[in-house]
């Protein structure tokens, strides 16, 4: 009886964990590959969705499931440049671009002139 109690919990936590990986997207959470872009200076001074005022001369970003606040260290895999931003905004989950950064987090990546970047965003520990 013991071991069918196990068995069956086992397939609930993975059902569960299978759930949230799929509601929520948080498979491999941690590190993401992907394309990267910037917002345009026509958002400088509107709210993000976090409340904030955007400021393209900060260090921040939006990323469609990590929460308000986490850091993350987004690096070009093209040149190795990095640099670590805070998410304060959100973009839609069905956009293939996994991260927006601002202006200035761009220039410190040198993609300003590209305008897009393939990059490695890891969430800092």
């Amino acid at each position: 009886m013991n071991n069918l109690f196990t068995k069956q919990l086992a397939i609930i936590i993975a059902v569960l964990s299978f759930a949230m990986v799929s509601i929520y997207g948080i498979a491999n959470a941690q590190t993401e590959e992907g394309i990267a872009n910037f917002y345009s200076d026509k958002f400088q001074g509107r709210k993000t969705a976090s409340g904030a005022v955007y400021d393209k001369n900060k260090l921040t970003a939006a990323h469609k499931t990590f929460p308000y606040g986490t850091k993350v260290r987004v690096t070009n895999l093209e040149n190795g440049k990095s640099v670590v931003v805070t998410i304060n905004d959100r973009m839609r989950t069905k956009n293939p671009v996994v991260i927006d950064v601002t202006r200035r987090a761009a220039q410190d990546l040198g993609f300003v002139k590209a305008g897009k970047a393939n990059v490695k965003v890891e969430v800092e520990k």
